[in-house]
């Protein structure tokens, strides 16, 4: 079974959130690097670009194959996780820390009610 940290918040599009403030950090659950195998590819969104909850952000590759990455929330891009574009890897070996994608200035810290708990989620996975 796969780790889920009580501490997130989850969507389903296996995206994972880390509220600090009025900003999040976002990246992918470890169910969802373990189903795509070895990553060898990520686009992140641009910095300073708008997000809207559930729209593209970005792209994932991976040897078995390509996934769009979808915000689970609506913000402004803060930051990118830059070493992911040399490493990709990272998010293999450590999706909830140094894998993380990007953060967020959230525009609505409501949206953040209507994500998935570690307990909802882990019942989610169960039903996919």
């Amino acid at each position: 079974m796969s780790k889920i940290p009580n501490d997130l918040k989850y969507s389903k599009s296996h995206e994972w959130v880390k509220v600090d403030g009025d900003n999040a950090a976002v990246g992918i659950t470890h169910h969802a690097q373990d189903t795509l195998g070895d990553i060898t590819f990520v686009e992140l969104p641009k910095l300073g670009s708008s997000l809207k909850n559930g729209a593209e952000a970005g792209v994932i590759e991976s040897v078995k194959a390509a996934s769009d990455l979808y915000s689970p929330v609506t913000g402004e891009v803060a930051s990118v996780n830059n070493d992911l574009e040399s490493a990709p890897e990272i998010i293999n070996s450590d999706p909830y820390g140094k894998g993380w994608l990007y953060t967020v200035k959230l525009s609505d810290k409501s949206e953040i009610d209507a994500l998935m708990d570690a307990a909802a989620y882990e019942k989610y996975l169960e039903t996919v």
